[in-house]
């Protein structure tokens, strides 16, 4: 597999998903703010966790690129059909299960038990994400089959 090509492939891939969620979010599609709900794993300041959390997503989208990247290698071919089919897979677990956990561990979102005395800024996603909006899920899907089909294209085995 194009070992090589997994660090600017997986950056241009990242960068696909990230322009389509920050689009969505700026047409009113969805008030999903990922840098912003990244970002305030580490800082409470917004402006500071936008910026943070651009530089984390980089970082995951990079460290999911590799996983990717392994796949392929596995099969021994990488096509933009078979990377939307490991996207869909992707967002699959990222609606039902890393984001409806992410209040137990995100030190300024809400969970729902939490009382009035919460001092949380962040609303939880909730299962598919649908506390931020109803063409959450929608978009989300369509930034992932995006991200892998960027990879099928690009990366070519040696």
């Amino acid at each position: 597999m194009d070992w090589q090509g997994w660090g600017l492939f997986g950056l241009l891939a990242t960068a696909a998903l990230t322009v389509i969620m920050i689009a969505a979010q700026m047409a009113g599609l969805t008030r999903l703010d990922l840098p912003l709900v990244l970002g305030t794993l580490v800082t409470p300041d917004p402006d500071r966790a936008r910026v943070a959390g651009f530089f984390i997503h980089l970082l995951a989208g990079q460290v999911f690129a590799l996983g990717y990247t392994a796949v392929f290698g596995l099969l021994g071919r990488a096509t933009w059909w078979i990377g939307a089919l490991l996207g869909l897979l992707h967002v699959a677990v990222v609606l039902t299960v890393i984001l409806p956990l992410l209040p137990g561990v995100h030190p300024r979102m809400a969970s729902t038990r939490a009382g009035p005395r919460s001092t949380a800024v962040l609303e939880p996603p909730g299962l598919l994400a649908l506390n931020y909006g109803i063409q959450t899920p929608a978009v989300t899907i369509l930034a992932h089959l995006a991200y892998g089909a960027v990879l099928g294209l690009l990366l070519r085995p040696l």
